[in-house]
């Protein structure tokens, strides 16, 4: 249990891929025009980025080393299809509004990275929930993005008209530069909140952290890479101290 709640927070906010990690700017930058659009686009990928990660680590022991990467992208191809055809069944409208952005999930770094860097070396539940957890923080940050931009460019958050008649739409919040203009305002808000926190005392270690690669002073105990580089120091010490009995007994010999 500990695990799962570890792989939703981290996904959501320690390594959010779009407000962390810098992951996935296509498709934020491009959908976003409004808090419907983004949700959308997240919660496609997340269900792309849970069952992908559920079959690579079911095949991790099957799928040959050097030919990993071509079968990732042959399994999250296929989930996208899928995918692709229940929304243009079921929800048509989303479907236009996504467009091409539907297809080129496949190549989406963020799924293709956790394929890499969790499910293809850790069991199935652990990489199923790490895929909902990228999965919920991918979505809550294009619908922040996209409800914001749908506000200052149209007055409205999820087509509900919020503003007063007053209010004149900034139009270019609905155009491209403004999904750079509101990506940096919120992660310059996110960046102030922790060095705000870090300056009054408080472990602001649970917004963007991500991982650093500092595993001597890492103080995450279910990171993957530290438990990696454990083992393989402890294998380092334990040929070292099998080496170093082995001279000992070849000087005792001789």
């Amino acid at each position: 249990m500990n695990n799962v709640k570890e792989r939703l927070v981290n996904g959501i906010i320690k390594e959010n891929p779009t407000f962390v990690l810098m992951l996935g700017m296509c498709p934020t930058l491009a959908v976003t025009t409004s808090a419907v659009n983004g949700l959308g686009m997240g919660l496609t990928t997340m269900v792309v980025l849970a069952l992908s990660n559920v079959f690579i680590s079911l095949l991790r022991n099957i799928i040959p080393d050097k030919v990993r990467i071509p079968a990732f992208i042959v399994i999250i191809a296929s989930f996208v299809t899928v995918v692709e055809l229940l929304l243009q069944g079921y929800i048509p409208f989303l479907y236009d509004a996504l467009g091409i952005y539907i297809p080129l999930i496949v190549v989406n770094c963020i799924i293709l990275g956790r394929a890499e860097a969790y499910a293809y070396k850790n069991p199935v539940l652990s990489s199923l929930f790490d895929g909902i957890g990228m999965g919920l923080g991918f979505s809550v940050a294009l619908t922040c993005i996209g409800a914001v931009r749908e506000l200052l460019g149209a007055g409205e958050i999820f087509g509900i008209h919020v503003m007063p008649e007053s209010f004149v739409p900034v139009s270019i919040f609905i155009m491209a530069p403004g999904a750079f203009f509101v990506l940096a305002v919120l992660t310059a808000i996110q960046n102030k909140v922790k060095i705000n926190g870090e300056k009054k005392g408080k472990d602001m270690s649970k917004i963007q952290s991500g991982c650093g690669n500092d595993c001597m002073n890492c103080s995450d105990a279910d990171c993957t890479h530290r438990l990696y580089d454990e083992k393989a120091d402890g294998t380092n010490k334990k040929a070292a101290g099998s080496k170093d009995e082995q001279t000992k007994e070849e000087k005792k010999n001789g």
